[in-house]
Formats: structure tokens, C-alpha cells, sequence
């Protein structure tokens, strides 16, 4: 079965920012982000677009629930996630074709 939401984290060119969200489509909020289609928005003013880690949830209950919980964590944490899963920070964007 193929998830119905994601958890992703991005970040900006020089991994200074990192930004946590939560969608029911990963590849046009990808999209949105990459665009600035928001030109007030945190990702916009930081450039953060560059996806680095995400995961797929049954239920949009379980992502927001995931997402508050990464939310909550500090930076060193949400490093390590994202190392331990993508160690050299490439964008992941092109392998959601295969999803």
C-alpha cells in the first residue's frame, strides 16, 4: 500500500536551516517549495528546498503525529536521522520518482 502522507525535512544549500512539514503529496509541495510559490514563507526567505529525509504514513494522523515529534527534537537529533539514512545529505528529491 502506498502511503497516503509524508514527513520530510529540507534544507538549504549549506545545510545551515532545517525545515520539517508534513503533506498528502510530497512531490507538488516539493514543487511549491522549490518555486517560492509562497514568497512570505520560512522555506522562501531561507531557500530551503533540498530534500534530505522523508517518510510515508498510512494515515495523515500518523505523519502530523511523526512530524510534531521531530519537531520537538533538537537539531543534533535531527541530524543524526538524516544521517542515518542519507549520510552524504543528497537531495532525495529524484528518488521519489520511484515511489
Amino acid at each position: 500500500m502506498l502511503p497516503s502522507a509524508w514527513v520530510y525535512i529540507l534544507t538549504n544549500k549549506n545545510h545551515f536551516v532545517l525545515y520539517t512539514g508534513v503533506s498528502t503529496d510530497l512531490s507538488s509541495r516539493l514543487y511549491e517549495h522549490a518555486t517560492g510559490q509562497s514568497r512570505k514563507s520560512f522555506t522562501f526567505r531561507y531557500s530551503v528546498s533540498k530534500l534530505v529525509h522523508y517518510e510515508g504514513f498510512e494515515t495523515v494522523k500518523e505523519a502530523i503525529r511523526r512530524e510534531k515529534y521531530i519537531k520537538g527534537k533538537s537539531r543534533t537529533w535531527k541530524e543524526a536521522l538524516i544521517n542515518s539514512k542519507n549520510p552524504g545529505w543528497r537531495n532525495l528529491k529524484d528518488d521519489l520518482k520511484s515511489i
